[in-house]
C-alpha cells in the first residue's frame, strides 16, 4: 500500500513595527527587561479601549498581495476565547470569518524533488496580537514575561499542498526571502519573528495513484516548531508515525495537537485538536470594521520586486547562472550590492573600443565572462575573506565601484587571481581603490616578454633535471615551472604568457 503525505503550514510572522498591535508600548522582547514593555492595554486591564496600529495593517495588506491574494473590501478583528497564562485577557484579538486577504498562492522550486515545481495555495493570511512568552524553570515552575505579548502578527495558512518536508522547508524559505523583501519582518526563526505549526495526515492511493477512501483523514498538528531543522524533523517523524499506525490497522481518527522534541527527535501528544467552535469567536465590540480598499490600491504601488521575479531577471539580464542568482537574491543587501556592480561594469563594456565591433552574440558572450567573473570572484572568495573577518556586505569597506573596477583589472588581464586576491583582501581592509593598491604593492601583472623570458630561463637553468624529465616525457613537470615562475615573480607574471614561453623554450633546449 502507498500512502501520500498531506501537509499544511500555519505561519506566524512577526511585524516589525515599532509600536504594539493595540496599544503604543515598544514591539521588542529582545535585550530588555522582563514586563517593562507592558501597559494596562497589553496586560488586559478592565476598561482599556484597543486602538488598531495602522503600520501593522499596511504591513499586512503588503504581505497579503506579495502571495497573491485578494485584498478584502472589508475586514473586522474578533476575539478568540482560551485560558492560558500567557494572554491575561483570556482572549486573543485576531480575525475569524473576515481576514483582511484570502485565495492566494506561492510557486516554489523544488531541485532533486519529485514535483520540481510547486505552486503552494494561500487559503487566508491575517493580523492578529501574539501571546506571552512562558519560561519553564528547572524546579518545576513556569515564568511568564509579557514583553512580547500584544506584538502584531500576521498569520498565513496554505492549502494542504505540500507532499514533503523539503517542499515545507522550501516555501519558509521562500516566505522567509519575501518578508525581508517587503521589509515587514526579519523573519528569523531563531529570534522567534517566524514560527511554523505543521498540519499533517496521510491518505492510501491505489496503484494507478488513485486516493483510496477520504480525500482528508484526521491530520495532526505539531505546534510551535522554530527553526527549518525541526520543521523538516518533525514534518519526516510525523510520516512515519503515522505510516505505522495505518500499516498496523490503527490510523488516527480524531485530530490531535503535539509538540517537537528535538532532543528525542520525536513528537509529543498534547491534547485534541480544537476547532473554531471550541474558541467561541465574536467580533471585537470595542474595534470597528477595516476598510481596506484603499489601502490595498496604496500598498499595491509600493510593492517591490519580489525574489521569485528578482532571480529571474538576474539570469536574463545578468547572464548569471541560475544557481548563483538564486544565491545572490537570497540576500536583499547582497543583490543591491550586485546590481550596482553590474551597472559599473555594463558602462566600462560598452566603453572599450573593442566591443563596437561586436554584433549582439559577441556582446553577449563577453557578458557572459563578466557574469562568470563577477559570481566567482563574489561568492567564493570575497564571501570566504568576509567571513574570516566576520562581515557582511552590510559592513563591509568595498563600494560597488570598487568592486566593479577590480573585476575589470581581471577581465583585462592586469592582475591575475594570486594578486587579485591579495588586492581583494586589501580592499576590505581599508576600503581603497584597488587600481591604487596595485600600483601601490606593485602587484600588476608582468606582461613585459623579454622580462618574463629571462625569468623563464633563470628558471629552467635552476633545474636542469627537471627540465630533462620533461622532454623525456613528463609534461606534467610543466605546472611546476609555471609554479616557479609565479612564485619568483611574487605571483605577477601573466598565466598564460609564461606557458606559452616555457613551451617554446623547453622544446628548444
Amino acid at each position: 500500500m502507498t500512502y501520500e503525505p498531506i501537509i499544511g503550514l500555519e505561519i506566524h510572522v512577526q511585524l516589525k513595527t515599532k509600536t504594539k498591535m493595540f496599544c503604543s508600548c515598544a514591539a521588542h522582547d529582545q535585550g530588555v527587561p522582563p514586563n517593562t514593555n507592558v501597559c494596562p492595554i497589553c496586560l488586559g486591564h478592565p476598561g482599556v479601549l484597543p486602538v488598531p496600529n495602522e503600520v501593522a495593517i499596511r504591513y499586512g495588506v503588503l504581505m497579503g498581495l506579495a502571495l497573491n491574494c485578494e485584498i478584502a473590501a472589508h475586514s473586522k478583528f474578533d476575539r478568540k476565547n482560551y485560558f492560558y497564562p500567557d494572554l491575561p485577557k483570556g482572549y486573543q484579538i485576531s480575525q475569524f470569518d473576515l481576514p483582511i486577504a484570502i485565495h492566494g498562492s506561492v510557486e516554489i522550486d523544488v531541485p532533486g524533488g519529485e514535483r520540481e515545481h510547486v505552486k503552494i495555495g494561500i487559503t487566508r493570511a491575517h493580523l492578529e496580537e501574539d501571546a506571552a512568552k512562558s519560561f519553564h524553570t528547572t524546579d518545576g515552575s513556569t515564568c511568564v514575561d509579557f514583553n512580547r505579548g500584544g506584538t502584531p502578527l500576521v498569520e498565513i495558512v496554505t492549502e494542504p499542498d505540500f507532499r514533503s518536508s523539503k517542499e515545507a522547508k522550501i516555501f519558509l524559505n521562500e516566505l522567509r526571502l519575501i518578508a525581508r523583501y517587503l521589509g515587514v519582518s526579519d523573519a528569523d526563526m531563531e529570534k522567534g519573528n517566524l514560527r511554523c505549526d505543521a498540519n499533517v495526515s496521510l491518505r492510501r492511493l491505489d496503484e494507478k495513484g488513485d486516493v483510496i477512501g477520504e480525500r482528508f483523514n484526521p491530520k495532526t498538528e505539531v505546534k510551535n516548531l522554530n527553526s527549518f531543522r525541526h520543521v523538516e524533523r518533525a514534518i519526516e517523524f510525523e510520516i512515519a508515525r503515522q505510516t505505522h499506525l495505518w500499516e498496523s490497522d490503527t490510523p488516527p481518527l480524531i485530530s490531535t495537537t503535539r509538540g517537537w522534541n528535538d532532543t528525542h527527535g520525536r513528537t509529543e501528544k498534547q491534547r485534541s485538536k480544537e476547532e473554531a467552535a471550541d474558541y467561541r469567536y465574536f467580533p471585537e465590540p470595542d474595534i470597528p470594521p477595516l476598510a481596506l480598499t484603499a489601502i490595498a490600491d496604496e500598498m499595491r504601488m509600493k510593492l517591490p520586486e519580489l525574489p521569485a521575479a528578482r532571480r529571474v531577471r538576474f539570469v536574463s539580464e545578468y547572464n548569471l547562472k541560475p544557481a548563483d542568482a538564486r544565491q545572490i537574491c537570497d540576500d536583499p543587501a547582497l543583490a543591491d550590492f550586485v546590481e550596482h556592480v553590474f551597472s559599473e561594469l555594463d558602462s566600462w563594456l560598452r566603453a572599450l573600443p573593442e566591443m563596437e565591433a561586436l554584433d549582439e552574440n559577441g556582446l553577449t558572450k563577453e557578458r557572459d565572462k563578466l557574469a562568470n567573473l563577477v559570481s566567482g570572484w563574489l561568492l567564493s572568495k570575497l564571501m570566504g575573506l568576509m567571513a574570516e573577518r566576520s562581515i557582511d556586505v552590510r559592513t563591509m569597506k568595498i563600494t560597488p565601484e570598487n568592486f566593479a573596477e577590480f573585476i575589470t583589472l581581471i577581465a583585462g588581464r592586469k592582475i591575475n587571481n594570486t594578486t587579485g586576491l591579495t588586492i581583494l583582501s586589501a580592499m576590505l581592509d581599508d576600503g581603497d581603490d584597488p587600481s591604487h593598491i596595485m600600483e601601490d604593492k606593485q602587484l600588476g601583472s608582468m606582461d613585459n616578454a623579454s622580462e618574463l623570458a629571462e625569468i623563464v630561463s633563470r628558471v629552467l637553468e635552476e633545474n636542469p633535471a627537471e627540465v630533462l624529465r620533461y622532454q623525456a616525457g613528463e609534461e606534467q613537470l610543466l605546472k611546476l615551472f609555471i609554479g616557479i615562475v609565479m612564485k619568483s615573480t611574487e605571483g605577477t607574471a601573466d598565466a598564460a604568457m609564461t606557458k606559452n614561453i616555457l613551451l617554446v623554450k623547453l622544446k628548444g633546449e
